[in-house]
This record gives C-alpha cells, structure tokens and sequence, in this order.
C-alpha cells in the first residue's frame, strides 16, 4: 500500500513538473515569436525672456514647441517595416507683439525592406513620406494673407531602391533611382501664383483670367536618404538626417537639400534639453519678401531656408 501511494506521488508530482515546464515553453515561445517592437515619445520644449529695468532693452517673450513621435517597428529574419508618425507644432508670444506660429509639421514614413541573406546589411526597399501642415502660415507682420495652409504644400513621396542598415552604428543609407515626389497646394489663390513648384495660372493683357492655377506637381527623380545617430557624449545623443532629391523631368541636376541635425541633451528621465538645426533649399520654393514696401509681397528666387532650436523641456516615453 506504501510503495503504490508513493508510487502515485512521484506520478503525480512528475506530471505537474511537466505541465510547468510545458507552460513555460509555451510562454516563451509566445513572446519569441513577437517581432513588433515600438517606441514613442512626447516632448515639451520651452524658451522664456524676461526683462526688468534691463538698461540694454528687450521684449518679454515665451515660447513653446510640442513634438511628438511615435513609432512601430517590424523585424523578422528577411523582413523590415518601419514606420512612423512625426508631429510638432510652436508658437511664439512677445510682448507687444501677436502670437507667432514658430514650427509646424505632420509627417509620416513608412518603410518595408527585404534582404536574401540574413548576413547581408543591404535591403530591397520601398519607401513612402508624406508631410504637411496644421495651420496657416505668414510673412510676419503681415498676417492677412497666408503664404501656407494645411495641404498647401503637402509632399508625396512614394519609390523604390535599396538601403544599407547597420543597427549597431544606428546607421541607414537608401537610394532610390525611381522616386515620384507629387506636390499638392489646395488652395486656388497660392496655386494660381504658382507657389511651391506648380504650374500658376495664365491671364490675358487685360489681366483676365485664362486658366487657373495647377493644384498638383508630379515629379520622377533620383532620392538619396542617409540618417545616422550616435552618442557624442555621455547624456549627449545627435541624430542627423540628409535628404537629397534631383528631377528627371525638370532640370536634372538641381538638387532639393533638406538636412536636419538634432542634439538631445539628457538632464534626467524627464528632463531634456534640444540644439537642433534644419536646412532647406528647393528650386520650387520662391522666396518670398515686400522690396518696395507697398504691402505686397514680391516672389523672388529660391533661397537657402534655415531654422534653429534652443531649449529646455519635457519628455515621456512610452
């Protein structure tokens, strides 16, 4: 009687450690076979001046900047996709002054890659980016007529190529020989003036409409995209990002720049600082400025675009 109850506990107990180890595997096995990786982040960037008796003068002014990220990554053997939603947006108010719009972007990237050889670090790709704006923007002081509005520009790019990824440098470079980049302005006043790159409207001696203004610019180019980030120093993070793009079809050879380079300074799990830097040179982009000063402005060439952050704030991930 002893040897078969001790028969039946060894049995019993055999069984519950088998279950266990089979719960375990199965766990494990569950979430080996996740290749979804995400990462966001919301981030609060301010800038304040204040003045009081100062003898050398100044305006009293603040500043905020949202910019928030999110991001969800697929991996597998063979297999990348990429993808990602941007969005920032400033303003500005000084003293004596209205409120200013400093910075204004939605923005999204998806990419999907395909390699033969999981040793290899080159990819087939496809890529696809679409950007625009929230709100009007204007040639302050004048704020009576917008020289931007929501989807107006928007930009399209949609190709296809290869990219070379390194994860351990944080390093990405793609080429795409065969890129469309579809320019959209939604608005009929800004199209009709050929603003951003599409064909403006056409008008008779006596200044009477023909035809109105194109809403839409297709172009066929070549696109080089090249990001790179690094820990410069300790707390130090840069990221940069240069995009270079050149049209088939209209004057090959002129070459759109659009190169960003941030550094996020880390003061702890919340707190951060950003130096950032973004240049900008499209041909289609006419510079815009009152010469005679009589109210209108005048369009000029393009010129080289050039923004700067400076500040302190929040962040959150998660």
């Amino acid at each position: 009687m002893k040897f078969k109850l001790l028969t039946l506990i060894v049995l019993l107990t055999t069984i519950s450690i088998n279950a266990t180890i089979l719960n375990d595997s199965l766990a494990l096995k569950k979430d080996s076979i996740s290749h979804w990786t995400k990462a966001n982040k919301v981030r609060l960037i301010f800038t304040q001046n204040s003045f009081v008796n100062w003898s050398a003068g100044g305006n009293n002014s603040i500043a905020g900047i949202v910019k928030i990220n999110l991001s969800k990554n697929y991996k597998n053997n063979h297999t990348t996709w990429f993808n990602e939603l941007k969005t920032n947006y400033g303003l500005n108010k000084e003293e004596k002054r209205e409120l200013r719009k400093t910075e204004d972007l939605l923005e999204v990237n998806s990419t999907f890659g395909y390699r033969q050889n999981t040793n290899s670090n080159w990819y087939y790709s496809a890529k696809f980016n679409f950007k625009t704006q929230y709100t009007n923007g204007y040639k302050y002081p004048n704020t009576d007529k917008p020289i931007s509005k929501f989807f107006a520009p928007a930009y399209l790019f949609l190709g296809v190529g290869t990219e070379y990824a390194v994860k351990e440098s944080n390093f990405k470079l793609y080429l795409s020989p065969v890129t469309n980049k579809t320019t959209f302005v939604f608005n009929q006043r800004l199209a009709d003036e050929g603003a951003f790159g599409v064909k403006k409207a056409s008008y008779d001696t006596d200044g009477n409409l023909i035809s109105e203004g194109e809403k839409t610019k297709i172009e066929f180019g070549m696109l080089a995209t090249g990001e790179w980030k690094s820990e410069v120093m300790k707390n130090i993070q840069m990221a940069n990002k240069l995009i270079l793009y050149s049209d088939y079809l209209n004057n090959y050879g002129n070459i759109d720049i659009d190169w960003e380079i941030n550094f996020d300074l880390t003061i702890n799990k919340y707190v951060t600082a950003n130096v950032g830097s973004h240049f900008l040179f499209d041909d289609d982009v006419k510079h815009k400025e009152d010469v005679n000063n009589d109210g209108t402005l005048d369009i000029l060439g393009p010129k080289i675009q050039i923004k700067q952050v400076l500040g302190v704030g929040f962040i959150y991930n998660f």
